[in-house]
């Protein structure tokens, strides 16, 4: 087994485990900083070693373009090419595949699509797709599935649960046949806003042996209530022995209440995508840096926060980064706000092995100003 749990919280579904990857073990609950172009955008590998990052995640359709196959061959694979010796989790570019609805055309084969920079005639199919995955060499890898978008009709997801199942099972046995491979392939549960076939797909895909099962067309534009209905929905489903990911969540507050679901595993690109916009996370809610408040502040980002940014810099300086177009300042807000995720993360992970999760949950939840 690649997944075990060390712990489970005494009243909630928050767990604690250790997942195995080629790279090394991973403690979960964890969080994964988004290197889409096999870079966390504006931070290093040392950096993200020094704040203690376990993993990271990467983009297939993105690498699959640019620099291409060929080059990261040469290097052995991505970790090589990118200076990383820790695992490394890559979608399937699918994703990203779909949301060019205008350029691609999509078949039970699989997806033609252009490219984005250049307009050439690509194909993902299954097999496709974990073939490319292999040459990225990535520790944990994802199938082809059809994200549908919202909102959508009944038959646009219907089509989504079909397609990702048939795919789950070629990509599954595509991957088997390889013997050697060491890498750990997840399923994907899709279903749109529907109760039914979110059920149906979550129990088709928890049928097949995958080393993981994630939960895929989340936080596509449906309102948050919505979001978390579904997490509901297929939770009861979900192998309690396997890590369960809920892909592309989210903000701070979203991913302390999934843990309580029993959710293992998270990503999303908001923490540098947020600090190039001045916007920033403490552990009293978001702050926008540009804002007039700050100033004239002496203050630091988060006073309950250790990461050398805080401990260095005041909001005033850093605003004026922001203001004067430095990149320093969207490089220190970035730094800050992935170091915050992955503090959290540790938090977290203490609280299901002290038994004090709901305590935990409740305390973070009214300090942040969630609504959740």
């Amino acid at each position: 087994m690649s997944f075990k749990i060390k712990k489970q919280d005494k009243k909630t579904k928050a767990r604690l485990g250790v997942l195995k990857t080629a790279h090394g073990n991973i403690k979960t609950p964890f969080f994964m900083p988004v290197g889409t172009n096999a870079t966390v955008k504006g931070l290093s590998s040392e950096e993200l070693l020094g704040m203690k990052a376990q993993l990271l995640l990467s983009n297939t359709y993105h690498l699959f373009l640019r620099p291409g196959l060929d080059i990261i061959k040469k290097f052995g694979g991505l970790h090589k090419f990118m200076a990383w010796g820790r695992p490394i989790l890559t979608d399937s570019g699918g994703f990203q595949v779909f949301s060019l609805s205008e350029f691609r055309k999509i078949s039970d084969e699989g997806v033609e699509f252009k490219s984005h920079l250049d307009g050439s005639k690509c194909f993902f199919s299954p097999e496709k797709v974990i073939e490319i995955q292999g040459v990225l060499g990535s520790d944990m890898i994802m199938p082809l599935d059809v994200c549908a978008p919202y909102p959508c009709s009944r038959k646009q997801a219907t089509d989504s649960v079909v397609r990702t199942t048939l795919w789950a099972k070629r990509s599954y046995d595509y991957l088997k046949r390889k013997k050697k491979s060491k890498q750990l392939l997840f399923g994907i549960i899709q279903g749109a806003t529907y109760k039914d076939l979110r059920e149906q797909s979550a129990t088709e895909i928890s049928e097949i042996d995958f080393d993981g099962i994630a939960i895929g067309g989340v936080s596509v534009g449906e309102p948050i209530k919505e979001m978390f209905a579904t997490l509901d929905w297929v939770e009861p489903y979900m192998p309690k022995s396997k890590p369960r990911y809920l892909m592309g969540i989210g903000l701070p507050d979203q991913i302390v209440k999934a843990v309580g679901e029993g959710m293992d595993m998270f990503d999303t690109c908001i923490p540098t995508r947020f600090g190039r916009h001045g916007t920033v996370f403490t552990s009293r809610g978001k702050v926008i840096i540009l804002n007039a408040e700050n100033a004239a502040s002496q203050e630091p980002i988060d006073k309950d926060c250790d990461c050398f940014v805080c401990q260095k810099y005041t909001r005033s300086y850093l605003r004026h980064l922001v203001k004067t177009g430095e990149i320093l300042g969207l490089r220190l807000l970035s730094y800050h706000n992935v170091y915050f995720y992955i503090r959290l993360m540790r938090q977290i992970r203490e609280a299901v092995f002290q038994d004090n999760y709901q305590k935990f949950q409740k305390a973070f939840l009214k300090k942040y100003g969630s609504g959740l």
